[in-house]
């Protein structure tokens, strides 16, 4: 399938909304990615377990599923030792989920925050950041990806550098959601940035879609959708976690909310002006499948 332009993602969201795909890195830890380790490694030494990821996502009923990439800028990659693979890792990663894209889906090229910060909280400048993420944006346009997804991100600052490189280093859409914190005084990111500060600085840069991912259940992400549809009338895109990650007794990592009680909310997202809804941490094929069918039925 060739790759779509502005003008056919932007009219399927406006059409009927976007499915997203769920979790990534949970689920390859299912298959046995070792804490720590890269996931983005996992484009080249197991490309086929990545794969199958994306197709279980596919067949769950998700228009579009995102690129094993989330932690695959330079700045987060020389964490591992692989910053000089950046391209590499990248491109491979949008090889690998465009190879298993069906006729009229989507592939999303995922760039999460890069883990540090800029002066004056941190040592990196706004250059460090915009150079980091043209990287990561141009190998995953080259890897051919159909739009961009700026992701998790908690500081208006980076958000805006990944969002200027994005728009310099490739010709494709471009969404942006961050990552808020529910407090006494209302949904902030960590570094205090509010919902109307953040939509209308970016939205001025240029987002096509704007939204918010992570952290949140689906109950909190219903809510904070009403108050993000009240500050913007571009489409809103809305990623919640499955509640918060427990230990279990075995030391691995569950998520307090399970499927039948995080898909009731989806109703209120779209009620609320959602146009775009995937799920995050601790989401799998299962909760995809049945955002879905609630998806399907609210169209018809």
């Amino acid at each position: 399938m060739d790759k779509k332009n502005e003008s056919e993602i932007l009219g399927r969201i406006q059409r009927g909304g976007m499915l997203l795909d769920g979790a990534m890195g949970t689920e390859l830890m299912k298959r046995g990615l070792p804490p720590g380790r890269s996931p983005e490694l996992w484009n080249i030494e197991k490309p086929d377990l990545v794969q199958a990821v994306h197709r279980s996502y596919y067949k769950a009923g998700a228009d579009a599923v995102l690129t094993n990439s989330f932690g695959g800028n330079h700045i987060k990659l020389d964490a591992h030792g692989l910053g000089d693979r950046c391209h590499e890792l990248n491109k491979q990663a949008a090889l690998l989920a465009v190879a298993v894209r069906p006729e009229m889906r989507f592939v999303g090229g995922s760039m999460g925050p890069t883990g540090q910060f800029l002066e004056p909280q941190g040592t990196y400048t706004e250059n460090d950041f915009e150079n980091a993420y043209a990287l990561q944006a141009a190998a995953l346009s080259a890897g051919g990806v159909d739009f961009i997804l700026i992701e998790t991100q908690y500081d208006i600052r980076e958000a805006l550098c990944a969002l200027r490189s994005a728009r310099r280093s490739c010709d494709l859409p471009v969404f942006v959601t961050m990552t808020f914190n529910l407090t006494p005084r209302g949904f902030f990111t960590i570094m205090g940035n509010s919902v109307k500060a953040c939509f209308e600085v970016l939205e001025n840069a240029g987002a096509q879609a704007l939204g918010a991912n992570c952290t949140l259940d689906s109950r909190e992400m219903a809510d904070l959708t009403r108050i993000m549809r009240q500050v913007t009338d571009i489409p809103i895109l809305v990623q919640a976690n499955a509640g918060q990650p427990e230990l279990t007794p075995e030391g691995d990592v569950s998520y307090a909310q399970g499927v039948e009680d995080y898909v009731r909310y989806i109703p209120e997202m779209i009620a609320a002006g959602a146009d775009i809804i995937g799920g995050c941490c601790g989401t799998d094929a299962e909760y995809i499948r049945r955002m879905s069918d609630i998806i399907k039925s609210n169209r018809d």
